[in-house]
């Protein structure tokens, strides 16, 4: 009898922020997230991040940004994402060619979190 390895998912990444909704319109408008779940009451959000979700939770104090972890996005056309970026008045470096294959661009969101967008050449997938 064979067992088949069931790891965790990650089902979401949790990000508590004091700007609940401006916080959770910047991911959907300039990332591109789709709202699955916003309570307004309890101050929660779960936004479609592909294989994964990002819950935005509202809270007094959520602490400060940390350096320690960034969420990396894969995006469809990293230049609109980068022009949507500069529009947001987010602070982002020009997308960047890597030998592996890959354009990259970091950013920061409204609340201090890094992100990072990378986008495949075209002919090369992961």
């Amino acid at each position: 009898m064979t067992h088949s390895h069931h790891q965790p998912s990650l089902f979401s990444v949790e990000l508590r922020t004091a700007r609940f909704a401006e916080l959770v319109e910047w991911y959907r408008t300039v990332i591109g997230l789709r709202v699955l779940v916003r309570v307004l009451d309890d101050e929660y959000a779960l936004l479609d991040a592909g294989d994964t979700r990002l819950a935005i939770l509202g809270r007094a104090e959520p602490g400060v940004a940390s350096g320690r972890w960034s969420l990396g996005f894969e995006a469809v056309d990293l230049d609109a994402a980068y022009d949507r970026l500069l529009a947001s008045g987010a602070h982002a470096a020009p997308p960047e060619r890597h030998p592996e294959g890959f354009r990259e661009l970091r950013a920061v969101d409204p609340d201090g979190n890094r992100i990072r967008l990378f986008a495949w050449a075209p002919g090369h997938h992961a």
